[in-house]
């Protein structure tokens, strides 16, 4: 018995050391990139650190930070070798909306553009996006927090759509997005009142994936991401779009059941096959959850 515990404790530390070191790496990656850059990419392996770079500006958005941001997702979109990504915002804030300068000059190209005004937001892309959230998330910041599949959330971040005291209305998918997320009674209570949001209430109305402490949530959001890589793809993002398909159609059950398995079949025949007969030869059958790192053998 004793030796079994010895055994997990090791592999639980050698884990944790393997955190640490990507999370270091990270660090160091991202204190060397361009600070002129309005936003700034780093790729780790199978991940992408997407980074709004307007700090002085609390990471607000105009129409060449949502550029470049949208250039990113393609970029991160059109990468075989990258599984996730991570969003997030340097200088201690997520982003706090589109940059009011831009409308008070009367330039709402931003705005009217098809693209959405604060990037990528009217695009589902094929793979997962994480956010890491701190400091103040707001108006379009929220909605691009909104916009990712997963919200890693600072306990002392501030959300909300605080564009409704300037009378610029939401057009970056939060009207479509937020009710089906939380529901409609809630959603219509913050897009109404556009009251500040906190971490707790967020996390409560499942907003917010996790909450972690000030400082620590890129690191956090950097590990569920990576976490997400470890799985088989195919399989991943076919149930991902499937059940984006489901939430955003307005199809019967029936039509929604029925797409849900022609999205996926093909994954049965290669990574689910390929599982299954994992599981035959004894793999995973001791309540490991990532099957595929080939830097972690099942133990015996």
């Amino acid at each position: 018995m004793a030796s079994h515990f010895t055994r997990i404790f090791h592999r639980c530390s050698r884990k944790t050391l393997t955190n640490l070191q990507l999370l270091r790496q990270s660090v160091r990656q991202l204190s060397n990139l361009n600070p002129s850059d309005l936003v700034v990419i780093t790729k780790q392996k199978k991940l992408y650190l997407i980074g709004i770079n307007r700090p002085d500006k609390r990471n607000c958005i105009d129409d060449e930070t949502a550029a470049q941001l949208r250039t990113a997702f393609e970029t991160f979109e059109n990468d075989d070798e990258a599984y996730a990504a991570v969003l997030y915002g340097k200088g201690g804030n997520f982003c706090s909306g589109y940059d009011l300068k831009e409308v008070a000059k009367g330039n709402f190209y931003g705005i009217a553009s098809e693209h959405g005004p604060m990037g990528p937001t009217k695009k589902l892309l094929k793979k997962p996006v994480v956010a890491s959230v701190n400091g103040y998330a707001v108006a379009g910041g929220f909605e691009l927090a909104l916009w990712c599949d997963l919200r890693v959330v600072e306990e002392t971040a501030v959300m909300g759509f605080f564009n409704r005291r300037f009378g610029v209305p939401l057009v970056n998918g939060s009207t479509v997005r937020l009710p089906q997320l939380i529901g409609l009674s809630r959603a219509l209570d913050l897009i109404l009142t556009g009251r500040p949001l906190s971490a707790k209430e967020a996390f409560e109305m499942g907003i917010a994936t996790k909450i972690t402490a000030c400082g620590t949530g890129l690191g956090n959001a950097i590990n569920l991401a990576n976490s997400l890589c470890k799985f088989p793809q195919e399989c991943l993002r076919a149930d991902r779009f499937s059940a984006y398909h489901s939430s955003y159609n307005s199809q019967s059950l029936e039509e929604s059941l029925r797409f849900e398995y022609q999205n996926a079949s093909h994954v049965l025949t290669k990574e689910s096959k390929s599982g299954a007969e994992s599981f035959m030869k004894g793999i995973g059958r001791h309540g490991k959850f990532h099957l595929n790192n080939p830097e972690e053998k099942e133990e015996s």
